[in-house]
């Protein structure tokens, strides 16, 4: 390969001589790759210089007002608020609704403890609704091989995980009819039409291309530099003949921002090998409790809300570890008032209170100091103890019998 030759990947230019992550913003210190985000602000990760890095386009208010037209349903809070931020091609999607012609959902899951955490919520909680406006199906991607590559786990314990993590995502609700959930550890080797898939996939893009689009050097192992092509196999719709035959359809997929990469791969190679290519709805991150540097991240218990926390645990964490943006002593809050931007409380109320009016109470009091720290907190445990409670009583519900059935290949409705 000579020294000059350029590659492009959905837009993204990689010169062969220079090893570059795409994902690192240039002209700043934060970091969004799909194993790393870290931002050096307070406020978190600048998600407009995302937006420009990667390509994508910003969910403005002409698509919200095209999703209400075209649905006939209000947009979700989540959409609404602004926490799926950017698309690519979510017009494309929406006109093929108007014109009745078919698409899927697709998302996943990279089980790295026995149970998601309230980050884990954000994609599946839209990923539901959006089930339920477009009736259509969704094919739910555990990628416990990732993880194994990833994570100090065995293949055995990573599996174990996937299958107690499908259990949390049942708990979400989703319609047992329309969801097949699958493990690679167990459905790459089910059917043959998802291996020959990712073969076409890896034929078309060179160790070159996944250096310049995730980092990976001569040191990484070849499980890793393989992997980015199982993620993208399931946007293929033949990988899953039981529900869709042999018909290419395009699918709609939301993710976390960070992401994306694997997509931008994905899409470049889609139409070289007769497929269209992905949509997405891409969301911000769900700080960890410390503050919005960082992601939640399931390896940081202190950092974290897992679904299976007790009520007492809640209370605990958010108590001790939530980072507060408000003032050292209550004279000085009461004076100054309190920062929403980078108060962890209200950011998760951001996420889970639904009603905009009281949402809005909450940032005029604690912002002019009439609402303290503690009071805000407590607010914030009243709305999850029972997000959490009902989680865990549906999940509780969720039989044997029950993830066979999710997780058996089948025809769809």
């Amino acid at each position: 390969m000579s020294g000059d030759k350029v590659n492009s990947v959905d837009g993204v230019s990689v010169q062969a001589n220079h090893v570059e992550k795409p994902t690192q913003l240039k002209g700043d210190d934060d970091q969004v790759d799909p194993w790393n985000v870290v931002s050096k602000s307070d406020t978190g990760v600048d998600y407009d210089k995302l937006i420009q890095r990667f390509g994508s386009s910003k969910i403005d208010e002409e698509l919200l007002t095209r999703f209400e037209k075209v649905t006939g349903k209000p947009v979700h809070h989540l959409l609404r608020r602004g926490f799926f931020f950017s698309h690519r091609d979510m017009h494309s999607i929406l006109t093929r609704y108007e014109q009745g012609k078919p698409f899927y959902l697709y998302t996943g899951r990279g089980p790295s403890s026995s149970s998601m955490h309230l980050g884990h919520l954000i994609p599946f909680t839209l990923c539901k609704w959006l089930q339920d406006v477009f009736n259509c199906p969704l094919v739910i991607q555990l990628t416990d091989d990732e993880k194994t590559l990833w994570k100090d786990l065995t293949v055995e314990e990573a599996y174990k995980m996937a299958l107690e993590n499908a259990k949390d995502i049942i708990a979400c609700g989703f319609d047992i009819n329309k969801t097949f959930i699958f493990s690679d550890f167990t459905y790459i080797g089910q059917r043959p039409e998802f291996y020959r898939n990712m073969i076409r996939i890896q034929k078309c893009v060179t160790f070159n291309q996944v250096k310049g689009i995730f980092g990976f050097d001569d040191s990484t192992v070849i499980g890793k530099i393989a992997f980015p092509a199982v993620q993208a196999t399931p946007a293929l719709s033949t990988s899953f003949p039981d529900i869709f035959g042999t018909k290419k359809i395009p699918c709609l997929i939301p993710c976390a921002i960070d992401q994306d990469p694997y997509f931008r791969m994905t899409r470049d190679v889609c139409p070289r090998i007769g497929f269209d290519k992905p949509a997405l709805l891409h969301s911000k991150f769900f700080p960890a409790l410390q503050g919005a540097k960082t992601k939640m991240s399931a390896s940081e218990a202190n950092s974290t809300i897992f679904m299976n926390d007790t009520p007492k645990q809640l209370k605990n964490k958010i108590n001790k570890h939530a980072f507060s943006g408000g003032q050292t002593t209550v004279e000085e809050h009461r004076k100054i008032g309190g920062n929403c931007d980078i108060d962890i409380s209200y950011q998760y109320l951001r996420f889970f209170l639904h009603d905009d009016e009281k949402l809005e109470e909450i940032k005029e009091n604690y912002t002019s100091g009439k609402l303290l720290t503690g009071e805000l907190k407590k607010f914030l445990i009243d709305v999850l103890t029972p997000v959490l409670t009902k989680h865990q009583e549906i999940r509780s519900q969720v039989t044997d019998d029950t993830l066979q059935t999710f997780m058996t290949p089948r025809k769809l409705c």
